[in-house]
């Protein structure tokens, strides 16, 4: 259909503010121009793509449908506008990467730092997001790159998967568990103890739940938290055992000691992905070499 460019722009916009007077703002024009833009795209599709209230605006059916499509469309040609203005240097423009609050501080902070000691001129733009929803960003458009856990599910169907780190999931407590520290325990005997875990929306907690579920064990957690960090304090303070990656282990912490388990967890790795559809920027291209 021959529908301009433009209309689908308002739309987005009015599409990702669920307002119309944000949008004017957003766009630089009068909301009656949005409100006209709007009518005549609803007019060319021939469906409501709003719900339109005193209070608020709402998507319908169909405008979440041509939503999910417009909003990837739009960020890969601010994208495409953004490399062309960097001239394929590294003088300028900016990074974008995706990452959970984990990967970004107990992995990502020495390559940022390095990545900006390098090229000040270019911007990064970290999103925090848990690794299942970094997928989701990456699908968008919506970043260059992203670092997550690995296995993951989500990622299987992107082209460019590579490996940077290997890492182990452990298991730790305070003095409390003392009495564990030369006494190995299996998954069933840990049941007995108050597990301390991420939530349910992690990659991490659908890893150690698979685990337990192997050996048809029931895996009721104590705690569930979004942080790792907290899960460390909680078991500082002899809440409960426990479970994060390895590489979040406070070194030489004399509050905490890792259990030991009698089966051997798999290891797990963090890795770099990227659309291999869509052109990379050479920050992105410098970033992942580093990695």
């Amino acid at each position: 259909m021959d529908i301009n460019y433009e209309l689908y722009k308002v739309f987005y916009y009015v599409a990702k503010t669920l307002s119309f007077s944000d949008a004017s703002k957003q766009l630089f024009i009068s909301q009656s121009a949005v409100s006209q833009s709007i009518k005549s795209l609803e007019t060319k599709l021939g469906q409501s793509l709003f719900i339109r209230s005193t209070k608020k605006v709402k998507l319908t059916p169909e405008g979440e449908v041509l939503f999910k499509h417009i909003e990837p469309a739009i960020n890969l040609i601010v994208r495409g506008e953004t490399q062309v203005l960097d001239a394929g240097t590294l003088g300028g423009g900016q990074l974008r990467i995706g990452a959970s609050d984990t990967i970004c501080r107990y992995f990502l902070v020495p390559y940022l730092k390095d990545f900006h000691t390098q090229f000040p001129n270019v911007h990064i733009r970290v999103s925090n997001q848990i690794s299942s929803k970094c997928v989701d960003l990456l699908e968008n458009g919506q970043v260059d790159l992203i670092i997550t856990n690995y296995p993951n599910p989500r990622i299987n169907s992107l082209a460019n998967v590579r490996k940077v780190k290997e890492f182990k999931d452990v298991f730790i407590a305070n003095s409390r568990y003392a009495y564990l520290k030369d006494k190995p325990l299996s998954l069933e005997d840990l049941l007995g103890y108050p597990l301390l875990m991420l939530d349910k929306c992690s990659m991490t907690s659908e890893f150690l739940h698979s685990l337990f579920q192997q050996k048809q064990l029931d895996l009721v957690p104590e705690i569930e938290l979004s942080s790792n960090d907290l899960l460390i304090d909680l078991a500082r303070i002899g809440l409960g055992i426990a479970f994060i990656p390895d590489f979040c282990l406070p070194e030489n912490d004399p509050d905490l000691f890792t259990i030991s388990t009698t089966e051997t967890l798999p290891a797990r790795h963090l890795v770099v992905a990227h659309d291999n559809k869509v052109p990379m920027s050479e920050a992105a291209k410098y970033f992942i070499d580093n990695l």
